[in-house]
């Protein structure tokens, strides 16, 4: 008895188990430099983007949309078909050029999720819609080979665990079921009142209070980040979505997961927590800077060619060495990726070679290599 009362006395203390915890408070000498940071982040990828056009900027849109979507579900190990996604969101977004192939229920729903946050940024949240989006996450009503209880909160007790079994390490521990409704009706009113913080600052919160909360059987992950997109929206005033989130968490899973522990056993200060998500904000933008650059830079470089007849084969191999090819280019590499005989491969280098494309590789050595002509590397590079 005397070891289970030890045991108990040393169990954490949750955020949610403190008094008053979603009165977050933070040092805005620590948050307020990040937060400026983001913003002009923010502000360089607005400007950035008044150099493209409309159609690049429409195929950026489905890439980051695509990308949110498949980055989501893989932190919680679900895989989707990543040319499925990309589809169904250019479908939704009026892009049929980018669309082919059906959709499936899966990737449809984990998209429309997504898209009705994004698209329907101003308009309120409420239960019934969150309700809709846990039924379009499970449209079967199993997570995997687990039935759930969907479009509705929980009613067991919730727990975050790892580990094998009997051997469990226990992350977080929700609160009970029970209070689950009246936290989601606070939860709810804070997400559609005027904002007293900054949008981005708000993001963050919304993300950490949500988890905490924990409603669902399954799905809290991706909700709580449709949920980051959703005010991300808000904050950059357009439905439109140039940059993931969900892709910068799950190269970082490791520092999203202690971040979120670290903050649920944490107080209602949240600095250590906003510090993580302003820079995840900033990181993700930066990242969404650099796509738009590389989508005009393969523009300009297909450009330069719309004028020189091209054959499948060699507009295969230019598209991979525009992008990030890093191997040598041989003709035997030619050969290989198309499928095609060496001899085949090599009067296609050739033909690209009088066309003023390529140039041999002035380093020689055993085999002849191939690179771009240095007047196009140039101008791809600018």
């Amino acid at each position: 008895m005397d070891n289970l009362r030890i045991a108990s006395y040393h169990r954490t203390m949750y955020l949610h188990e403190q008094e008053n915890w979603t009165d977050f408070t933070w040092d805005d000498h620590v948050v307020a430099p990040l937060l400026g940071n983001a913003r002009f982040a923010q502000g360089k990828l607005l400007g950035r983007l008044e150099d493209v056009g409309f159609e690049l900027s429409q195929e950026i849109e489905v890439d980051s949309l695509s990308s949110e979507v498949v980055a989501s579900s893989l932190i919680e190990g679900v895989q989707l078909d990543a040319e499925q996604v990309r589809s169904s969101v250019a479908r939704r977004l009026g892009v049929e050029r980018l669309a082919s192939g059906d959709d499936t229920r899966d990737v449809d729903g984990a998209v429309s999720i997504v898209m009705d946050a994004t698209g329907r940024r101003d308009g309120p949240l409420t239960q019934e819609r969150l309700f809709g989006w846990h039924a379009a996450l499970f449209p079967t009503g199993y997570s995997g080979l687990r039935r759930i209880r969907v479009a509705a909160y929980r009613e067991t007790p919730m727990k975050v665990v790892s580990g094998p079994i009997a051997h469990e390490k226990i992350h977080f521990e929700a609160p009970s079921a029970e209070s689950v409704p009246g936290l989601m009706t606070d939860f709810l009113a804070w997400f559609n009142d005027q904002p007293t913080c900054d949008p981005l600052v708000k993001a963050g919160l919304a993300h950490l209070w949500f988890l905490t909360v924990h409603p669902f059987e399954d799905g809290n992950g991706r909700m709580a980040r449709a949920l980051t997109e959703m005010l991300l929206a808000r904050s950059d005033g357009s439905p439109r979505r140039f940059y993931s989130m969900a892709r910068f968490i799950a190269a970082n899973r490791d520092g999203y997961y202690g971040a979120i522990e670290r903050a649920q056993k944490g107080t209602p200060d949240v600095t250590p927590w906003l510090s993580w998500f302003l820079h995840a904000v900033q990181s993700a933008i930066e990242d969404g800077l650099e796509e738009v650059g590389s989508v005009l830079e393969r523009s300009a470089f297909w450009a330069l060619l719309d004028s020189i007849p091209l054959n499948d084969r060699q507009r295969k191999m230019l598209g991979l060495m525009a992008g990030d090819f890093e191997e040598r280019l041989t003709a035997k590499k030619w050969a290989k990726v198309c499928r095609v005989s060496p001899d085949t491969a090599l009067r296609d280098i050739n033909d690209l070679i009088d066309k003023g494309v390529l140039e041999r590789n002035a380093a020689g050595g055993r085999s002849t290599s191939y690179v771009l002509r240095s007047s196009m590397r140039r101008n791809h590079s600018d």
